[in-house]
């Protein structure tokens, strides 16, 4: 069963489509009550960093999604703002982030290329990892974004893409998976991508992975 974060800043019901499209079990978190019988968990993201931690707080997430990915290493999959947050601060807003992550989050130069990204984009994988390791070398995914994030480690970038400088379009750090990217959005290919989360998450859960 994987739970969809539904904050009023996220992008809850388009993630909890895919879900249902590709067959895959799945149920909105609303409170810490419902990480229960949870094998993995994804924070979709539209809107401001900013507006996605106030919401959260609001929520009391913040802390029982700690205890589910931090502690007890359950797989989580962030999703656009769900990437930016993980780490220490954002410019968008001037917030202070979740901080899974070392790094931060800037805007893209506006005298160079225009704000925000919108479309198709090419990713290219810096590592391999099961997630993405079936992936054809070529793969275009759905891009909205304004800012990116910039992790103070590189080996937690999976993948970059281009767009007037390489940025980041994929962390992985242990359990934790990022998309910058809505795979949710970017037909068959992101589809892939979130099946296969959703069966690492499974393979985890058969193996004794506990959860909170």
């Amino acid at each position: 069963m994987i739970g969809i974060i539904n904050y009023k800043a996220g992008n809850s019901q388009s993630v909890y489509n895919a879900c249902k499209k590709i067959q895959v079990p799945c149920k909105y978190i609303n409170s810490k009550d419902d990480f229960e019988g949870i094998d993995a968990v994804i924070l979709p993201g539209v809107g401001s960093a900013a507006a996605t931690m106030e919401s959260l707080q609001e929520l009391n997430l913040i802390e029982p999604l700690e205890e589910f990915v931090l502690k007890n290493k359950n797989p989580f999959l962030g999703i656009c703002v769900g990437l930016q947050i993980l780490f220490e601060h954002s410019e968008e807003g001037d917030v202070d982030c979740l901080g899974w992550l070392k790094g931060k989050v800037v805007k893209f130069d506006n005298k160079k290329v225009r704000v925000p990204q919108i479309g198709w984009n090419k990713l290219k994988f810096l590592k391999e990892d099961e997630l993405v390791n079936n992936l054809k070398e070529a793969a275009y995914l759905y891009f909205v974004n304004s800012y990116h994030a910039i992790p103070q480690n590189r080996e937690d970038i999976l993948a970059a893409a281009d767009y007037g400088e390489e940025f980041v379009a994929m962390i992985q750090h242990d359990n934790i998976y990022a998309s910058q990217c809505h795979i949710e959005k970017s037909g068959e290919m992101g589809l892939s991508i979130l099946k296969r989360f959703c069966d690492i998450s499974s393979s985890l859960r058969q193996g004794g992975n506990t959860v909170c």
